[in-house]
């Protein structure tokens, strides 16, 4: 274990030799795991912050494996001193959020399902217990506590001098200042670091540079969406009632007063977040970078900005209003659009990699340097951290999306999560299909990779808007109504997100039997083909078709446009293919038609023929509708009989328009993708992101029909997955029904079995066919037998469920089949 920290100047810092720090910047950096020293040259540091963080450390995260990084960083911490010696300063009285509103009980019910298939303590608890832990509190307002035993504060400066002690005890040269004045790549993919002490060669690099980091990616062309935004907090003089306490108060958040409060010797100390309309950003450091010179300098504080939180905090903890205020800290810290940081390799730079926009600096630190080592070490993520991926932003991320989204996200800190949540600031982006001028009025649209895309659309009569809720909301039945416009006629919707790519060239064959662990499809064919990771693990699901011999167009999901193809770029670079992919997404739109009159409506704009005979399932064809030229592919995620039309962005409103109008006769409707979701999930259809990903392989999630083990390409993950296969199963993906009320799962909920969480869900909905919940979850596989009784939790009340056989409902072409053979398909 290698435990590296880097000081750097403000105009610079490395390290020489066997390892780099692209660091432009005076901050302390910490945390990493580091091994192969003279191979890679790799700056393992994961976060950056000034002295002034208040050093809060917390299990706590409302999303799922980020957890994971909270925990090892916590970990991580509290065996520092004994190993290095140094003492840390790390204080762990436990962390009390504060419900005091019934939807705030809601939020917390929720987290509590999310969080008890992890292994670390979170408890809801009774105000009774909150003001046991935390006496000083006025309880009027109180209605609930979510407690995290181990949670806390660390000071900032020990530890990042622990830090280092690591470092140099385990053999790390650590040589500040020295300033990077230019990054050069090379053809072989190495690079050159200029410094005025000479040029540093290195195998990769880690940009970790914190405020730094744009200037960094200026030196490569990147722009990388970060902004600085002014934090305060401040700290009281001693309170007789703080000092009399025999043990440490617990850090308090009052969710509703949007600040933090923890116990600083005998004093307190809290930090606010102000609203976007009276946050404030750095934004000179954005267009002009960050002054040459800044080191260890505060901000001018501002005590009138938040005010409403100061008297919040002395409302909800009393003993403040007799408290002096000794010490008000203002500094800087790095927000990205969505306060997650970027972690993990840079698509389009070969062996640029990145670590920054830590918002949340001391708790990420550890567990992401952790994370990011062995990524670089071991050629794929240890888990899935699709999240901070940093190729989820692209060039629509403009620097006003970025300063728009980092006031909304810093404002918003402790606004209630609900699940589907939308934020509005930014948008729409500049990327926006076809169809968004014509769609946008008639429906609510959701953000998806800097898209707007319909979730459902309206009617007359209909509560319009975005309703947000833990419970059935105002979308409901709308939905409903359009999953039976596509079971019962025929429905359009805009795809035009999804992530689109052309593979070509003498290698393109060999390449993706290479990649993908299904066959390659024939020319004029399609199939379902999964890339995955050397350990077996399921890194990206897309759909490949050989539109001409050697040339293909592969489709993924919008969330993993860049996130795919930067893998199938480093695949075909690594393994010197002959073969190209071009990046089509922005300039293709895609509609797909679905429902049992589907074939029927577009037969009547085109010559070619589109019978079952002529036009079969998992077909693709070049062909005119209405004389528009379009790439159709016969596939629908809505497991009704549809086709997928893939054209030029230009050509969306024309083609819809003449969509539209041919369907009048058979009541053709819009659909949005919350009706997808119910047609996908009733047909068993997995979704990546949810059933898959870096944490399941294939077998556990049912997709061993698109896993080819005896074709002869030695496909990446394959002697994995025999191993895996040989060796057996511990957990299966199953398929729940759910006697629920007026809440439905929707994925990460807790499952249960006599008394014990014994497993997760992964995605889930309201069936509109069998009228009540449904359900993916992995459990055990001594309890992933049909008619399995379990348990779900939501909103923390346990509902009945029981394992079915899938799919609920049968696929179109399941049913033309059996139909064919005189058989009754269920519906």
């Amino acid at each position: 274990m290698f435990y590296l920290y880097f000081h750097t100047s403000p105009r610079g810092g490395s390290l020489k030799s066997a390892m780099l720090h692209l660091s432009a910047d005076v901050l302390w950096f910490f945390g990493v795991f580091l091994r192969e020293q003279q191979e890679h040259c790799i700056s393992n540091i994961c976060c950056s912050y000034f002295l002034f963080e208040a050093g809060l450390t917390t299990y706590f995260h409302p999303g799922i494996n980020l957890k994971k990084i909270h925990s090892y960083s916590i970990k991580l911490y509290e065996k520092l001193e004994e190993e290095t010696g140094q003492p840390v300063g790390f204080h762990q009285p436990g962390s009390i959020r504060i419900a005091s509103t019934p939807t705030r009980v809601d939020e917390f019910k929720y987290q509590m399902t999310r969080a008890g298939w992890h292994p670390t303590e979170q408890y809801l608890i009774t105000p009774e217990k909150v003001q046991e832990l935390f006496p000083l509190l006025n309880m009027d307002k109180v209605l609930a506590g979510l407690y995290n035993p181990g949670d806390g504060h660390i000071d900032p400066y020990s530890l990042t001098m622990a830090l280092a002690a690591g470092a140099r005890k385990y053999g790390a040269q650590l040589n500040y200042p020295v300033q990077v004045t230019n990054l050069n790549s090379r053809s072989d993919g190495t690079w050159e670091v200029e410094t005025p002490l000479g040029i540093i060669q290195a195998k990769r690099i880690v940009n970790a540079a914190g405020f730094w980091a744009r200037d960094v990616g200026k030196m490569i062309g990147l722009q990388h969406p970060l902004i600085p935004v002014h934090h305060q907090y401040v700290v009281t003089s001693t309170i007789p009632e703080v000092k009399a306490l025999k043990t440490e108060l617990p850090v308090i958040r009052d969710l509703e007063g949007s600040y933090y409060l923890r116990q600083e010797r005998d004093g307190l100390l809290f930090g606010p977040y102000e609203s976007e309309e009276k946050m404030k950003l750095q934004e000179s450091w954005v267009t002009n970078g960050v002054p040459p010179g800044f080191g260890k300098e505060l901000f001018e504080s501002d005590l009138d900005r938040i005010m409403e939180h100061i008297e919040a905090a002395m409302e909800m903890v009393p003993v403040l209003r007799k408290a002096d205020i000794v010490n008000t800290i203002a500094g800087p810290i790095t927000y990205s659009p969505d306060i997650l940081p970027m972690v993990g390799p840079h698509q389009g730079v070969r062996n640029y990699w990145v670590a920054i926009g830590f918002g949340y600096g001391i708790i990420h630190a550890g567990g992401m340097g952790k994370y990011l080592s062995d990524w670089i070490l071991e050629g794929e993520p240890p888990f899935d951290l699709i999240e901070v991926d940093p190729n989820r932003y692209g060039k629509w991320t403009t620097t006003e999306y970025t300063a728009a989204k980092a006031r909304e996200s810093y404002g918003f800190n402790n606004i209630v999560g609900y699940p589907k949540e939308e934020r509005f600031a930014g948008r729409p982006t500049e990327r926006t299909s076809g169809l968004y001028d014509l769609l946008k009025s008639k429906c609510s649209m959701g953000f998806h990779a800097g898209w707007e895309q319909p979730h459902w659309f309206y009617k007359p009569g209909d509560e319009t808007g975005y309703k947000p809720s833990f419970r059935r909301t105002n979308w409901f039945d709308p939905v409903g109504r359009e999953y039976k416009q596509v079971m019962e006629k025929v429905g359009v919707i805009d795809l035009s997100p999804f992530g689109k790519f052309k593979v070509k060239g003498t290698d393109s064959v060999k390449l993706l039997d290479h990649l993908f662990a299904n066959v390659v499809p024939k020319v004029g064919s399609t199939n379902i083909s999964h890339m995955l990771t050397p350990t077996g693990k399921v890194y990206a699901e897309l759909t490949v078709s050989q539109l001409y011999p050697g040339e293909f167009m592969l489709v993924t999901g919008s969330g993993s446009e860049l996130h795919d193809l930067r893998w199938i770029e480093d695949k075909i670079t690594r393994g010197g293919y002959k073969a190209e992919i071009a990046n089509v997404t922005d300039e293709m739109g895609v509609l797909s038609v679905a429902g049992p009159y589907a074939r029927q409506v577009l037969q009547k704009l085109t010559n070619d023929d589109l019978s079952d005979a002529s036009f079969k399932f998992l077909q693709c064809r070049h062909l005119k509708l209405s004389n528009i030229a379009v790439t159709a592919i016969r596939i629908s995620y809505t497991g009704e009989l549809g086709w997928e039309l893939y054209h030029r962005k230009e050509d969306s409103v024309p083609l819809y328009n003449a969509i539209m109008e041919a369907g009048q006769k058979e009541g053709i409707d819009d659909f949005g993708t919350y009706a997808l979701n119910a047609l996908r999930l009733e047909k068993g259809f997995r979704a990546w992101g949810a059933e898959m990903n870096c944490d399941t392989n294939p077998l556990e999630a049912g997709l061993e029909y698109f896993v080819k083990l005896n074709k002869a390409a030695d496909f990446t993950g394959k002697q994995a997955l025999k191993q895996i296969k040989e060796k057996g199963l511990k957990r299966r993906l199953i398929y729940l029904t759910l006697e629920t009320d007026n809440v439905d799962p929707e994925g990460n909920e807790s499952v249960w079995h006599n008394g014990k969480v014994i497993g997760n869900t992964t995605s889930g909905c309201f069936s509109y066919g069998a009228q009540q919940s449904l359900a993916f979850a992995y459990v055990p596989i001594e309890l992933s037998k049909v008619g399995q009784k379990l348990e779900v939790e939501l909103l923390g009340k346990n509902y009945p469920a029981t394992i079915i056989q899938e799919p609920l409902v049968l696929t179109e072409p399941t049913r033309t089949r059996l139909q064919k053979k005189g058989e009754s398909p269920k519906i």
